[in-house]
Parts: C-alpha cells; structure tokens; sequence
C-alpha cells in the first residue's frame, strides 16, 4: 500500500469533516484499519490449516469448514472497511466537482465571473445533503454487517468444539477451532468499535439536522 496516497486521502476527507467526522476517521484508521492490517490478518491465516476433525474421511473436514465458516471474517471485514470508507470520498469528489466548476466559469466569463461557490468546502447546498448521505450510508453499512455477523456467528463468537455430521462424514464427528480465544477476544474488538462508529455518525448526522 501506498501510505503517502493514503495519507494525502485522510488529509483531504478531514479537511472537510466536522470535528465528529474528525473522531470517526481516527477511530477507523487507528482501531479498525490498523488493527486489521497488523493483527488479525494474522490471526485468522491459519483458520482452515489448523481446523481439525477426528476423521480421515476425504472431503469431510472441507464440508464442516464451509458449514461452519460460510464467511471468512477477515474478508468480511475488509468488506466493511472499504464500503464504510467509500462515502468519504463522495465528499471529496463533490467539493473538486464545485472548484472544477468555479475554474471554468471564471475562464470563460472573465471579468464578467461572479463566484458560486466563495467556499467550496462549505456543507451548503447539494454538499450539505451529500455529506448527510454518507453518513447515513456509513452507518447502514456497519449495522448491516453487524447484523450478518450475529446471523453467521451467533453472538460473535466461536465455540471451542463443533461437532459436524455432514455428508461425507461416516457420523458424528468432533471438529476444533484453532485459538478461538483469541479470535473471539478480537471479533469483540472489532464488533464494539464498530458500535462506536456507528453512534459517532449518527451523532454527527443530529448535529448538521441541528445546525443548519
């Protein structure tokens, strides 16, 4: 990944958020994206390696894996993150859409301009209802998914042993999860500071409502 595009990305979706737009990227970027790209990719590489079952019937640990793992979390996750991030840059695209604007107008009216937009930037207008939009959308997304994880993974977590009696299974046999300790103590990592999120744009989308 290229960290300086990166860095120029967050300094522009900043640039045009309010203090609690602010909060929610530095939540995001530190405790969710972070944490992601350093840690549980790590924790989950090993998932269907180390799924074990008391069988050496062909095909039977692959079926219970897929029964029990429709989804893998990490990739559930990398998900979320990409469509709860996508909104900011709406934004962004909507303020150079304005200043892009502003540029030919001022080229083909000359002395003759008069200013649209004095400050693009500013959340008036079309920007205002985008901006709410996005949060809005950035909620929905996190409560989606929070949903589809709870469905999936019921209460977010996994159990120590499963036990899985699928075809081609000869009969009941006993399957073990690796570290679902820590693969639990993670999922309620993620799980509550997505909850953060959640309640961060919902707060900022009261405060614009309040404001304007």
């Amino acid at each position: 990944m290229n960290w300086g595009v990166f860095e120029g990305l967050l300094s522009g979706v900043n640039k045009y958020s309010t203090a609690f737009g602010r909060v929610w990227l530095s939540l995001v970027f530190i405790f969710r994206l972070l944490v992601y790209v350093v840690a549980a990719e790590r924790v989950w590489s090993d998932d269907h390696k180390d799924f074990d079952c008391n069988t050496l019937q062909p095909g039977c640990t692959n079926v219970c894996f897929d029964h029990f793992f429709p989804i893998s979390h990490i990739r559930l996750w990398a998900l979320q993150l990409i469509l709860v991030t996508c909104p900011s840059l709406l934004v962004i695209m909507h303020v150079a859409y304005r200043e892009a604007k502003e540029q030919r107008l001022r080229e083909t009216e000359g002395d003759s301009y008069r200013c649209i937009y004095p400050n693009p930037g500013k959340k008036r207008g079309g920007l205002w209802w985008t901006y709410l939009l996005s949060l809005i959308f950035k909620a929905g997304v996190d409560v989606v998914f929070l949903y589809i994880f709870y469905r999936f993974y019921r209460n977010y977590t996994l159990p120590r042993l499963v036990k899985c009696e699928l075809p081609p299974c000869p009969n009941v046999v006993d399957c073990f999860i690796s570290r679902p300790t820590e693969k639990n103590i993670f999922t309620l990592f993620m799980v509550v500071t997505t909850c953060v999120c959640v309640v961060l744009n919902l707060v900022e989308a009261t405060y614009l409502v309040g404001k304007r």
